[in-house]
């Protein structure tokens, strides 16, 4: 492939991205994902454990997860309409500011015998309120980085480094310091934020792309605007019928994910440290995923590439829920893990590309609350059900639920990628 023309000779600007490179700029976001990716995978390794360690009841533990992803439901609309109204990059600096200055608070608290489950449900939820307003913004950043032809590239390798970082790298470092003591994984998490902010503030856009929609002497009231992302995202009939898919998957992989650490140490009889073994082997899918999804998606359509991915998760649960094996249950993961990346890199691509730039944080802040709300809502029923049938139920109900809408999707949202447009 060429390399692109140059767009501009202002000093501190890159030319265009170039492949396989993609910028600067784009390196700078990506490793501040990147960075914010591994910290989380390190608090998202420790925090079950710590929480097992305070109870052994599978519903306060798979509380965890809830408390993380309910901000999704609560926050995920004004978060979106607040992001269409703010410098993006400078707000996404100061989130991680915060979270960075948060985390060190609960770093402290635990280190002085004040940690409770009641605290890290509080930390928990406060990370997930920020990652709300964090993540409509970084996916509105993507294309006033690279160039819309980089962006299946640079989508796919941001996803891929944030679960490599999320599910790898952070769950081995999580689960191995969390020996040393209780505190310490929160304590890296906390200096992953801080140099994500530090890298967020060095970000410039390309020529021409805003870091926010521009400014208007008036702007509408923020129900107005929350009404305006629901009229469009209604009228878009693909996209409405993938953001009600993605509620349903997320029901089922955040359930799976809420009681792994229960599973792993009932069923499977691994240590701490195999815990996160077992949730690092899905950063094999995720690597995979960076190099098949653009490929698969060529070759057989968005369409059929989606029917696919929910067809690997469905079988991912139906190993889990048969294969008392950590092998075969690691392998599962990683497969589960390749189907999500791949979803997430076609899913995003087409908001990034139907959605007009003006409308995408109101849009994607609509689209979000029917995926992203699901995810409290499979973490509590996984909760419930693990503990009142056995954690092998939760895979067992997901296996059911993924062929219901492999089926919806074969047979019926899939035809929609043939016809479709924006409105």
């Amino acid at each position: 492939m060429t390399s692109d023309a140059s767009l501009s000779t202002e000093p501190g600007v890159d030319a265009a991205p170039r492949s396989p490179g993609l910028g600067r700029q784009f390196a700078r976001l990506w490793g501040a994902s990147a960075a914010s990716a591994i910290g989380e995978g390190v608090s998202l390794a420790a925090a079950p454990l710590l929480a097992s360690t305070l109870t052994d009841d599978p519903r306060l533990i798979a509380g965890v997860s809830v408390a993380l992803t309910l901000p999704y439901a609560l926050f995920g609309i004004p978060a979106g309409v607040l992001v269409d109204r703010a410098d993006r990059r400078r707000t996404m600096t100061y989130i991680d500011l915060f979270r960075g200055c948060l985390v060190t608070l609960f770093v402290l608290s635990v280190a002085f015998g004040l940690g409770n489950l009641w605290a890290l449900y509080l930390c928990f939820f406060l990370i997930g309120t920020c990652e709300t307003f964090f993540r409509n913004a970084a996916q509105i950043l993507v294309p006033s980085v690279v160039r819309e032809e980089h962006l299946v590239t640079a989508n796919g390798r941001i996803m891929s480094s944030e679960t490599v970082g999320s599910q790898f790298v952070g769950p081995l470092i999580g689960s191995s310091l969390f020996v040393l003591a209780p505190a310490v994984p929160f304590a890296v998490n906390a200096a992953t934020f801080f140099t994500s902010a530090t890298l967020l503030s060095r970000l410039r856009t390309l020529p021409g792309e805003p870091e926010s929609t521009p400014a208007v002497k008036e702007r509408p009231r923020l129900l107005t605007d929350m009404a305006t992302g629901l009229r469009w995202l209604f009228r878009h009939r693909l996209l409405r019928s993938l953001s009600l898919t993605a509620g349903a998957i997320n029901v089922v992989y955040t359930g799976a994910l809420a009681v792994l650490v229960v599973h792993a140490h009932r069923t499977l009889g691994l240590s701490d440290f195999g815990y996160g073994v077992l949730v690092a082997c899905q950063a094999v899918g995720a690597v995979t995923a960076a190099r098949l999804s653009a490929p698969l998606v060529a070759r057989i359509g968005k369409g059929w590439a989606l029917v696919c991915v929910v067809t690997a998760i469905g079988c991912s649960n139906l190993v889990i829920w048969l294969v008392p094996s950590a092998w075969a249950v690691g392998l599962a993961l990683a497969l589960g893990a390749c189907a999500t990346v791949t979803w997430n890199v076609v899913t995003v691509v087409l908001r990034q590309t139907l959605v007009p730039k003006d409308l995408q944080g109101r849009v994607n802040s609509i689209y979000r609350l029917f995926a992203w709300g699901a995810l409290p809502i499979g973490a509590a029923l996984a909760g419930v059900v693990s503990k009142s049938q056995g954690t092998p139920a939760v895979y067992a109900l997901g296996v059911g639920v993924m062929a219901l809408v492999a089926l919806r999707l074969a047979f019926g949202v899939r035809k929609q990628f043939d016809t479709v447009q924006a409105p």
